[in-house]
């Protein structure tokens, strides 16, 4: 199976390039994030002729998930259990509320439990929506852990957008991040507690040392100046981990006009 994740920043908009992509790198199973559209929105009928099933959430021009694939899309749940809401709308501060965003999806895929994940992104240390990325976390890593005890056995993906860049070799500059978002202490703790559950970055091995991102903003140059974050992850269970092949990342699809922020992660198991 070849798992590929790709936060594509508005599908309506890269629809014509990620579906390219896709017969070009010969993916299975695609996780999107920020669809950033309702489901009656969502370009099914395109995929379908490529020969894809779709799964996707989405609730407004915000968020938005989605499983793609030619390999089955079986059990698909929207959100997992205790899923934390948050009220975008509320005045004056954004209050958590039980409004559950469109930030998880989950399916089956050629027997492999597979989960598109948007993980809040923080805002600032001290904006509401920081709280609700580790509360966010929190719940995400007690279902984690649950799955795992149940049957230790089972192949998991979780996939997606972290918000997390969890060492100083995924962001180009260590002293730029201090202070923000994206690397606070609690915020890589977090990602460390889902690894400690017994999810592995599949990635790293294959990819190691500074240098290797899934981001770059679109200010500042910062793509052509090598200026990024690894933020997007394909984090395994370890019956799936052990049945990794290949993984990295394709830096070629940030190139371009119409491109997104982010680039796709590649992940390629054996049965």
């Amino acid at each position: 199976m070849r798992l590929a994740t790709w936060n594509v920043n508005s599908i309506r908009s890269r629809q014509d390039r990620v579906l390219a992509w896709l017969d070009r790198q010969d993916i299975d199973v695609l996780a999107l994030q920020e669809t950033k559209c309702r489901d009656d929105q969502f370009p099914f009928e395109r995929f379908t002729e490529a020969g894809y099933e779709v799964a996707h959430i989405g609730l407004n021009q915000w968020n938005g998930v989605a499983i793609a694939s030619r390999v089955g899309l079986d059990d698909v749940e929207i959100g997992f259990p205790d899923q934390p809401g948050f009220d975008r709308d509320a005045a004056d501060t954004l209050i958590p509320s039980p409004t559950v965003e469109a930030r998880a999806l989950g399916a089956t895929c050629g027997g492999v439990r597979v989960w598109s994940l948007y993980v809040p992104n923080g805002r600032a240390l001290t904006d509401p929506h920081y709280e609700y990325k580790l509360a966010w976390l929190a719940a995400l890593r007690d279902n984690a852990a649950r799955w795992l005890a149940a049957d230790p056995q089972v192949k998991t993906a979780l996939v997606g957008d972290w918000n997390i860049a969890p060492t100083d070799d995924d962001v180009w500059s260590p002293e730029f991040f201090a202070g923000r978002t994206h690397v606070s202490q609690p915020e890589r703790d977090a990602f460390d507690a889902m690894v400690d559950t017994g999810f592995t970055d599949v990635m790293r091995p294959f990819a190691p040392g500074p240098g290797v991102y899934t981001y770059w903003d679109y200010t500042q140059l910062r793509f052509p100046r090598k200026e990024g974050m690894r933020i997007d992850f394909v984090l395994a269970s370890p019956a799936l981990a052990a049945t990794v092949t290949d993984a990295g990342v394709d830096r070629e699809e940030r190139k371009g006009k119409g491109a997104s922020d982010h680039a796709p992660v590649i992940a390629e198991f054996t049965d």
